[in-house]
Parts: structure tokens; sequence; C-alpha cells
């Protein structure tokens, strides 16, 4: 029997049954622990460790609370994301890479005091995201005119 045929009658039939359904769907999940430094802590969110597989920004707006509100809306609308907790000041989201399920941890906090936008976006696992983590908050920013 041929390879090709064999993989046509066999594999594709496998993979078929095997794959997740669903907007969120990927092929494998390497999905990793969630990190520890979640969440805001005397009024920031946590430092980037590495900038290799994390990107942290402040952008100052005139209304924190509102641009958080409007960064909720577009993540609710992305692929592979989902907001995982949501307060007035703060969200928490995860992105899930469609192809090798990799999940990255996504954070915004309303700073009204500083009148900035804080933003993190930290992969779960391996040493380097490929810029992933930059070009989200890149998007973000250009969403609110900061791009």
């Amino acid at each position: 029997m041929p390879l090709r045929r064999f993989l046509g009658l066999v594999l594709l039939p496998l993979l078929l049954l095997l794959a997740p359904a669903g907007a969120q769907a990927s092929l494998l999940h390497l999905e990793g622990p969630v990190p520890l430094d979640l969440g805001v802590q005397a009024g920031c969110l946590a430092p980037c460790a590495s900038a290799a597989h994390c990107a942290r920004a402040n952008w100052s707006v005139a209304d924190p609370g509102a641009a958080l509100v409007s960064l909720s809306h577009l993540l609710g609308e992305q692929e592979g994301v989902a907001i995982q907790e949501q307060t007035p000041s703060y969200i928490h989201a995860t992105a899930t890479s469609r192809l090798f399920g990799f999940v990255d941890d996504l954070e915004l906090y309303a700073d009204q005091a500083g009148g900035r936008l804080q933003a993190r976006s930290i992969s779960r696992l391996g040493d380097s995201d490929l810029g992933v983590n930059g070009r989200r908050l890149e998007q973000l920013a250009a969403a609110l005119g900061h791009g």
C-alpha cells in the first residue's frame, strides 16, 4: 500500500477523531503552570524577568477604566483568548496558540492614580516566545491609538 494512501486512510481519520473541536482548538495543548506573580501588587503588575518570553507596557490614557473596558470587548472577540478574571480595574486573560496550544497570560490594570493602563503578557512555557507577547501588546496599543 503506498504511503500516501496509508496516511489518507488511517492517519487522517485518526487525527480528526483526536483533534479538539471549537474556536480554541489546537493540535497539541502545551499549557504549562499558571504564573505565581499574576495580579496587582502595590499598584503595579509584575515586571518581566526576561524579555525573551514576556512583554510589559504602560500606556498613558485619559480614562484608564474606559480603556480597560474597550480592550475587554476587543479581547472577547479574539480567537483563542479567554478572560479568566475581570474586575472594574483588572483583567487576566489567557491566549492559546492555534497550532501547539501554548498558553500565554495577559494582564491589564487600569491604574487610575497614575493615569495609565498597565499591560503584561507572558508565556507559560519556553525560553523564547519569538516576539508573540510583544506583538500582542503592540496590537492592543494600536487599538487604544498608541500604535
